[in-house]
């Protein structure tokens, strides 16, 4: 495997078209998600195009498009078994090179699917330039890693037993990143109305009791916490305080797949 942006087309040349366009298929279970990329893609016409999609993996594997493809584009969450499992059939059945979207924070996940032939890594939350670049990186035989998950790969690969130790900070920055933006700011309005009854905190929300206490059990389990208490010192430390103020009308929720992929945001920005 060649990491950090090297190529190893001599070794398995990107099955490009003559005009040198990249022929891209999407695999998502989001059908507003593949609508957006597809936007996206024809946005930047004729450098790249989309040759196909599914939403299942039993639709990824049967479709005789996704053989065509320079790029796969995979969403890790895709409809039918771990879809980190099918990247094997997937490099048996399609030349193209897989580039994994996603929204998981899970490391040792985005570690196996590196492991089991991903050729690169891109958060959905990532803008649309961003995105494009990846493809364009992956299109061209090369890698698409943060350094932090290439020293996890290159530790795997050096010894198989490895297992990455993370740090405290970093156990406290994934559980964080776990929360939904709601949730984010039901723990800053907590923090902030200390000793309050939770049904003026709910209130302040412009939510019930009952689902505040919904939301707090989730929220419980993501960071690890028991009880209020324990969530208040955990908060304080994080810096949840200065994050996002008490508010006595909701914020709006934050799209979990960004913004950046709806047509109306997508641009073609200039990529090299």
């Amino acid at each position: 495997m060649i990491l950090a942006g090297t190529s190893d087309q001599s070794l398995h040349p990107p099955p490009h078209t003559p005009s040198g366009s990249i022929r891209i298929y999407l695999a998502d279970g989001h059908p507003i998600t593949l609508w957006g990329l597809q936007q996206l893609i024809e946005s930047v016409a004729p450098r790249m195009s989309v040759v196909g999609s599914a939403t299942t993996q039993h639709a990824l594997l049967s479709d005789e498009a996704a053989t065509q493809a320079d790029v796969i584009l995979l969403d890790l969450d895709l409809a039918g078994p771990d879809a980190a499992g099918a990247l094997g059939s997937l490099s048996q059945r399609c030349r193209g090179h897989v580039l994994i979207l996603t929204a998981t924070e899970d490391m040792a996940q985005q570690r196996a699917a590196v492991l089991r032939g991903a050729r690169g890594m891109v958060h959905k939350s990532e803008p649309a330039s961003t995105i494009l670049h990846a493809i364009q990186t992956v299109g061209r035989g090369e890698v698409w890693l943060d350094s932090r998950l290439v020293s996890q790969v290159l530790g795997q690969l050096s010894h198989p037993g490895w297992t990455a130790v993370p740090r405290p900070a970093d156990l406290h920055a994934e559980r964080i990143a776990s929360l939904t933006a709601r949730e984010r700011d039901i723990v800053a309005a907590l923090v902030q109305s200390a000793g309050a009854k939770l049904l003026s905190v709910a209130h302040a929300l412009h939510m019930s009791e009952h689902t505040l206490r919904n939301h707090l059990t989730n929220i419980y389990a993501k960071l690890d916490v028991r009880g209020r208490l324990e969530l208040h010192v955990f908060a304080t430390a994080q810096g949840f305080a200065a994050t996002a103020p008490a508010t006595s009308a909701p914020k709006a929720a934050r799209p979990a797949y960004g913004t950046n992929l709806l047509p109306r945001q997508v641009q073609a920005p200039p990529i090299a």
